[in-house]
């Protein structure tokens, strides 16, 4: 199976996030490690914009964790044809967050900018491969729409996800109220 890996699934593996459940937390784990055991492909971009993500946000202080293994394997592999698919993204322009690749659907206009680099990577393959989701509900929300233009995510802990997206809304309606 071939798979684009959000950054939030490696953050979430290393344990650095409130919001997943424990056993989610596992589900996570146990998905890197089905990659690093050539059980599936991983998919990135040829330009590492995913792979720099990986490093902004990965590296923990201390003792490494699941997430830091799986970068470190990234690195080691992401050259790798038999490991790692490297994908051609156009940029529009100057934006480093805009692509060809991506969707023109109205209703992904506010998708948030910095992830449209793992839409643009699972579109722009032959196969269009699954996006491995962890806890960042608002990819939830645009879940039709991604569906629609041929995306499939895999929420690998929907009801988390779902769960949080909803406690998310009540959260910005209680605000808008406030002001």
């Amino acid at each position: 199976m071939m798979v684009v890996v959000d950054t939030n699934v490696a953050v979430v593996a290393n344990g650095r996030s409130k919001q997943a459940l424990p056993n989610c937390v596992l589900s996570y784990v146990q998905r890197l490690q089905r990659i690093k055991e050539e059980t599936d492909t991983l998919v990135l971009d040829d330009q590492r914009r995913i792979i720099r993500e990986y490093q902004d946000n990965l590296r923990s202080e201390g003792q490494p964790g699941i997430g830091d293994a799986f970068l470190k394997w990234v690195l080691t592999n992401w050259k790798n044809s038999k490991r790692c698919e490297l994908i051609t993204l156009t940029q529009v322009g100057d934006d480093e967050t805009d692509f060809q690749e991506f969707p023109s659907d109205l209703t992904l206009r506010s998708f948030d900018r910095s992830d449209r680099k793992f839409v643009a990577v699972a579109l722009a393959h032959a196969r269009h491969p699954s996006i491995l989701q962890a806890v960042d509900s608002k990819w939830w929300g645009f879940k039709d729409a991604l569906s629609r233009n041929g995306v499939n995510v895999e929420f690998l802990c929907p009801r988390d996800i779902q769960r949080l997206h909803v406690q998310k809304g009540k959260h910005q309606r209680r605000t808008r109220k406030k002001t």
